[in-house]
């Protein structure tokens, strides 16, 4: 591992460096033994890298507390001077996975609002890391319909499946830069349906929001609601949300009973740990980011790439002679 490369080599220093065994696995299982197409640009290739690193972290690094955990950068950098056929293009590795990062932010996004049966609530999820909540919803995957991708991920990030509720038509989408987002309506669902990810380390608590507080705390600060809330990802959609609650008749009427806090209906266990939690499904299993990305990325750099397929089958036949 001495040739990692200099711009992101620091957080190897003190030592914690997977075996090369594991490293090697995780290079043919992820990289080595894809479809062709998969090996046609850095953006693919990084995207697969992106698998591995879930699953390293998510089964390598919780079977042995000893193992270091990485960044997703720091993780590419091992993956390129551990791989052969990545190692070649180390000394562009910034480049390339600065090109990666600009087009993951470019991948429309879906999701859904989900509505309690008085429209006074709204179900809100947290990320594993950080404090920042916001609507259930992730990247699209390559051909992937908008509403196709709105089920998978609710359901990934919050075990409910709203198959059967969406409407096509019933939807809220804001430009986020140059990214797309588009959600669901999906309005009078139970407040005591049981909610729970489906994925490791992305969600770290699941919560019934009212509506109400999430109004913006200033004219000035509108990414924070009055109590406090980060909501970078939903404040742009509460304005469109409130109209077309107003031209809608809730199916039940606000009830006295109800809670006057947030309800918080799921919460991971030891999410600063990354740990004990009462997940059970692994993250490798979802695919969150697309792995078949359309060849329109903002990655110029490299767009030319083709993986040297010689020393992939090379590769691969020593493998498997091993």
């Amino acid at each position: 591992m001495s040739g990692l490369n200099r711009s992101i080599s620091a957080p190897f220093k003190n030592g914690g460096l997977p075996p090369q065994e594991l490293l090697d696995d995780l290079c043919s299982r992820f990289v080595l033994n894809v479809p062709k197409e998969d090996q046609q640009s850095f953006e693919r290739i990084l995207f697969l890298v992106e698998y591995a690193h879930w699953f390293y972290e998510d089964n390598s690094v919780e079977k042995n507390p000893s193992l270091k955990s990485f960044t997703l950068k720091e993780f590419t950098s091992l993956m390129f001077n551990s791989c052969d056929v990545l190692r070649p293009y180390v000394a562009h590795i910034d480049d390339i996975f600065k090109d990666f990062t600009s087009y993951k932010v470019k991948v429309p996004v879906t999701g859904a609002i989900i509505l309690d049966e008085t429209f006074q609530r709204c179900l809100l999820v947290k990320g594993w890391k950080g404090t920042s909540w916001s609507f259930p919803r992730g990247k699209k995957n390559k051909d992937e319909e908008d509403h196709a991708c709105a089920i998978r991920e609710v359901l990934e990030e919050t075990g409910f499946d709203v198959s059967n509720l969406l409407n096509k038509a019933d939807y809220i989408e804001e430009m986020f830069g140059q990214q797309r987002v588009r959600l669901y309506i999906i309005a009078g669902v139970k407040d005591d349906t049981a909610f729970a990810p489906l994925t490791k380390k992305e969600i770290s608590e699941i919560a019934w929001q009212w509506l109400d507080e999430l109004q913006p705390a200033s004219y000035e600060v509108i990414s924070r609601s009055i109590t406090g809330l980060k909501l970078y990802m939903v404040a742009p959609f509460l304005t469109s949300l409130r109209s077309w609650i107003s031209s809608h008749q809730p199916p039940v009427a606000p009830r006295s009973d109800m809670p006057l806090k947030a309800m918080c209906v799921w919460k991971a266990k030891n999410t600063s740990l990354g740990s004990g939690t009462v997940i059970t499904e692994s993250h490798f299993n979802k695919p969150a980011s697309d792995p078949h990305p359309p060849d329109t990325g903002p990655g110029k750099s490299f767009r030319n790439f083709r993986f040297n397929t010689a020393a992939i089958l090379q590769a691969m036949e020593s493998g498997f002679s091993a």
